[in-house]
C-alpha cells in the first residue's frame, strides 16, 4: 500500500483488461443465420476460431456463435504467457496425480506441438502480437517446494523435456530481481505474447475465409438431435448442422449440462501497473522471463510488451470479485515479491474464467455426439488454438494420427453438478496451507 494511506489506484484506473488498449472486443453480428451449415462452433475464443479456420481450409462451411462480442472472453484476459510444458501432476483440488510414463511423454509431446504450432500460426497469418521466446522462471515459495521442483524436473526430463534446469536460491537473482523465492526452475521453451493482439490476428484470419459466418451477440440456448445432425437454438434463431463443436471452456453453461459438470470455472485476476521508473523494470526482470510459482494460490507475472509495466495475475480469490478489491489484493502480493513497487499504482484490473478438469488435463473429443475442446487448466494461450485446429482437421478427415488428449474420457467430478460451491472452502484451505509452508521457509 502506498504511504500515508494513499489509494493504490491510478487516476486513470480502468476495470478492464490492459490488453484492450491495443485491441478491443469486436461487435460482429451476422445479418441472419444460415438455415443450415456443416459445423457450428459454440464459443468464439481461440479454440472456436482455430477450428473454423481449419475447417475453412478444407472447404467446409461453419458458423461461430459468440454469446458476447468477439474477444470479450478469456482469450483476451490472460497474462499472455506460453510454454511447451503443461502443469503435470496436480489437480484443482490439490490432489497429486500420478500419470503413467506413457501419458507423461504424450502430454509433453503435445505441449511442445502446441507451442511450436502457435509460432507457426503467427508466422503464417502474419499476426503482430509481440510473440517472443524468453523462457519462464518457476519460483519455489518454500524450501519444501524446491524439493518438489526437483521431482517435477525429474518427471519432465523422463518425459522428454530437455529445455529445463534447476536454479538455486543463490543463483536466482540472475533470473529475477527478488529474494522472495527458494530457488526455482527455468523452462527455456517458454515465451509470451499480447493475447488480445493475437486474438485479433486470429479473428482477422478467420474473416479472410469466406466459408465462415461469425455471429456475435448470439447465444446458444438449446441443442437437439435432428436426423444425422443437430438443431441449434440461439437468441437469433435456429440453425441445422451436421456437427457441433463446444468450445466454451470456462464459460460452459447449462446448454451442455453433462460437460458443465466436468469443468470447474475458476476466476483468474490480473492487474497492470503504471509505467515503472527507468531502469527498474530491467532490474526486476533481467532476462525478459515470464514468472510463475509453486504456491497453491499461485501468482504469475511478466513485463508488458513495451517493458514498462508489470502485468501481475493470480487467484486473488477463486471466484469473481469487484475491481477495487481485486486490485488491492494483487497489489499486496506484488509488493511482497518486489517491495520497491509499494508506491507504484494500478492502472488496470480484470478477471476471466479458467476451466479446470478433474485430471488436470485438457480434453478434446466427442461426447454424446457433440465434439468438444475444453479444459485448458491455465495453459490455454497455446493449447486452445492447437486443439481447436486439430478438431477442425479431424472433422474434415485431415487429422493424421490420434486426437491430442482424445483417448481418455473427460472425467466426472464427484458430488459436482456444475456450480462450484466448494471453491471458497478450497481457496481458504489453500491459503492456509501456503501460509504454513511459507512460515517454515
Amino acid at each position: 500500500m502506498p504511504r500515508n494511506g494513499q489509494s493504490i489506484l491510478a487516476s486513470s484506473f480502468k476495470d478492464e483488461p490492459y490488453w484492450w488498449e491495443a485491441f478491443r472486443p469486436q461487435a460482429i453480428e451476422a445479418p441472419s443465420l444460415p438455415a443450415s451449415t456443416d459445423v457450428v462452433m459454440v464459443g468464439g475464443g481461440y479454440a472456436g476460431l482455430a477450428a473454423a479456420r481449419a475447417l475453412a481450409d478444407s472447404g467446409i462451411q461453419s458458423v461461430v456463435l459468440e454469446a458476447e462480442e468477439f474477444g470479450s472472453g478469456a482469450s483476451t484476459r490472460s497474462g499472455g504467457a506460453i510454454s511447451a510444458g503443461l502443469s503435470i501432476g496436480k489437480s484443482f483440488t490439490g490432489k497429486s496425480l500420478d500419470y503413467a510414463p506413457d501419458l507423461v511423454r504424450d502430454v509433453v509431446g503435445w505441449a511442445v506441438e502446441a507451442y511450436r504450432g502457435l509460432f507457426d500460426l503467427v508466422e503464417k497469418e502474419n499476426i503482430d502480437c509481440h510473440l517472443e521466446q524468453r523462457g519462464r522462471f518457476l519460483g519455489a515459495c518454500a524450501a519444501s517446494h524446491y524439493e518438489g521442483l526437483r521431482k517435477r524436473y525429474d518427471k519432465l526430463r523422463a518425459g522428454g523435456a530437455t529445455d529445463c534446469y534447476l536454479v538455486s536460491r543463490e543463483e536466482q537473482r540472475q533470473e529475477i530481481g527478488s529474494g522472495y523465492y527458494h530457488g526455482g526452475m527455468v523452462l527455456e521453451t517458454a515465451g509470451k505474447l499480447h493475447p488480445a493482439l493475437f486474438y485479433g490476428g486470429l479473428l482477422a484470419a478467420v474473416q479472410r475465409r469466406n466459408s465462415i459466418t461469425l455471429a456475435g451477440h448470439c447465444r446458444a440456448t438449446g441443442l437437439a438431435r435432428s436426423g444425422d445432425g443437430w438443431r441449434i437454438t440461439t437468441t437469433a434463431g435456429e440453425i441445422q448442422a451436421r456437427h457441433v463443436v463446444i468450445a466454451t471452456n470456462g464459460y460452459t453453461g447449462g446448454v451442455t449440462p453433462k460437460l458443465q459438470r466436468r469443468l470447474v470455472p475458476i476466476a483468474s485476476h490480473v492487474i497492470a501497473t503504471e509505467e515503472l521508473p527507468q531502469g527498474l523494470a530491467l532490474k526486476l526482470c533481467p532476462r525478459g522471463r515470464t514468472f510463475s510459482e509453486t504456491r497453491r494460490v499461485l501468482n504469475y507475472y511478466r513485463l508488458s510488451p513495451d517493458g514498462k509495466r508489470v502485468i501481475f495475475g493470480g487467484r486473488a480469490r477463486f471466484t469473481e470479485i469487484d475491481g477495487e478489491k481485486r486490485a488491492r489484493l494483487l497489489h499486496a502480493s506484488l509488493v511482497k515479491r518486489f517491495p520497491e513497487l509499494a508506491e507504484v499504482k494500478v492502472t488496470h484490473t480484470w478477471q476471466g474464467n479458467v476451466a479446470f478438469t478433474y485430471d488436470a488435463l485438457p480434453h478434446a473429443g466427442c461426447f454424446d455426439g457433440l465434439h468438444f475442446v475444453l479444459g485448458c487448466n491455465g495453459s490455454g494461450v497455446s493449447m486452445m488454438p492447437f486443439l481447436g485446429d486439430a478438431m477442425g482437421r479431424s472433422i474434415a478427415g485431415r487429422l493424421h494420427g490420434r486426437m491430442p488428449f482424445g483417448d481418455a474420457p473427460l472425467p466426472m467430478i464427484p458430488l459436482y453438478t456444475g456450480k462450484p460451491w466448494f471453491l471458497p472452502a478450497i481457496g481458504g484451505a489453500f491459503r492456509a496451507l501456503d501460509f504454513f509452508d511459507e512460515r517454515i521457509r
